[in-house]
């Protein structure tokens, strides 16, 4: 059941990331986790779309790379950080960036035991997906103005990018 609604203010919210550098376009690096919490939104215009997995279908064709693409008209709108958002782990979520040639136009942000994705109350179990997913975040998009809610897109079908997509999100602003 979604807990959050355009006007709401998020809840605090902790999250790991691994910050893009050029030393991480060789490959040979992992980089260092570093942590954030939605301290890091106060003040900003941010977007945040939340993903089930790196590197599963829906999201490494059709939902990570339309915000690359529009990385610039998202700024054109006044938006400070566009985030993706996973329970993935920063490693794994910083790969999936850096394969998809995303650079520093998009923040990954892990869910940290989906914990912010369950107060707000946007997860899904994929358990019976026969693959092991389990609990992930569900597919959804945020604009957050100073940690306020003014967009809401959750997708009734995770595999599906209508209303969390890049173009629903900047057609909202």
């Amino acid at each position: 059941m979604v807990n959050i609604k355009v006007g709401d203010t998020v809840p605090a919210g902790k999250f790991a990331t691994v910050y893009y550098s050029p030393e991480l376009e060789s490959h040979s690096a992992c980089g260092a986790p570093s942590k954030l919490t939605t301290d890091a939104f106060k003040g900003k215009k941010v977007v945040i779309f939340a993903v089930p997995g790196a590197f599963t279908p829906s999201c490494h064709a059709n939902h990570l790379p339309p915000y690359a693409a529009h990385s610039a008209d998202f700024a054109a709108k006044g938006v400070d950080t566009v985030y993706v958002l996973s329970n993935n782990d920063p490693f794994v979520l910083s790969g999936w960036t850096r394969v998809q040639g995303v650079a520093d136009k998009i923040v990954s942000l892990t869910d940290i035991d989906t914990a912010w994705s369950k107060a707000l109350g946007l997860t899904a179990d994929l358990s019976g997906a026969g693959i092991g997913l389990g609990q992930r975040t569900t597919r959804y998009a945020l604009v957050l103005d100073d940690n306020k809610v003014t967009y809401l897109g959750v997708e009734e079908d995770p595999t599906q990018v209508t209303v969390s997509g890049a173009e629903a999100v900047l057609a909202a602003l």
